[in-house]
């Protein structure tokens, strides 16, 4: 019995997509239950195993032509079927609905995001040229943007970068399979002061030592809204969907 069919078959009878991880998890739960040596030597199979028995999977789907195929997105690894297929299948299990379009302000704000991350809000405006807090409020209640930690400057701002989601919504395998914007990487931001130290074992010196004066008058930054805008050609695009085995 080969690995790829095994692992075939665990992911034909999944009901949602399956990490390394989990994959792992399974091979491991089922040696400890069973006695026989095939088996229990497979207890502590490896990611890169599991991996290269994926990707020969896929190519073999490929080939074959198949109405099906396995993909991998966001880290996690499931059958779907071939896009061309859908009408017939949401006949058969009806149409999953999906959390509305991002209007084109979103879409550069995300594209600003995941090119740059982990990345401050202030950074993301310089580079807009407009502010972002409607639209990072709608990123973040979507689930495509999350607080990342904070920047070691003054005032300690918050950083962002994306989730899983993101990689889900534009069908992505991980970050890498992002398409190129170099110009995207490379237009400079200006970065606030780092924090001040008293010496290396403080995080900061205490107030009385600081003196850091008053910034000068701020420009106002233009607001933005978000109009129900139709969708132009950015980095980042949806994918076409394709429908997973019922």
């Amino acid at each position: 019995m080969e690995l790829k069919a095994i692992i075939e078959a665990i992911l034909f009878n999944s009901q949602k997509p399956l990490s390394p991880k989990e994959l792992r998890d399974v091979f491991s739960q089922t040696a400890e239950n069973s006695e026989e040596p095939f088996i229990k030597g497979l207890k502590k199979i490896k990611d890169e195993e599991l991996i290269a028995a994926l990707e020969v999977l896929v190519q073999e789907h490929e080939a074959s032509g198949r109405t099906f195929r396995i993909v991998c997105v966001a880290g996690a690894w499931q059958f779907v079927s071939q896009p061309e297929f859908a009408p017939w299948i949401k006949t058969l299990v009806g149409e999953k609905s999906r959390p509305g379009r991002l209007s084109q302000p979103a879409l550069e704000t995300l594209a600003i995001i995941a090119y740059r991350q982990p990345i401050t809000r202030a950074e993301i405006e310089q580079i807009r040229g407009v502010a972002v807090d409607g639209v990072m409020q709608t990123l973040l209640e979507r689930g495509i943007v999350e607080q990342s930690g904070r920047a070691e400057v003054v005032g300690r701002p918050a950083l962002y970068g994306t989730t899983p989601q993101f990689l889900e919504y534009f069908g992505l395998r991980s970050l890498e399979g992002l398409p190129a914007a170099d110009e995207l990487r490379k237009i400079p931001v200006k970065k606030p002061e780092a924090l001040l130290t008293a010496d290396a074992g403080l995080a900061t010196v205490p107030p009385e030592q600081l003196a850091l004066q008053e910034p000068a008058g701020r420009e106002r930054v233009p607001t933005e809204t978000e109009p129900p805008e139709p969708r132009a050609t950015t980095p980042l695009e949806p994918p076409a969907e394709s429908s997973p085995r019922a």
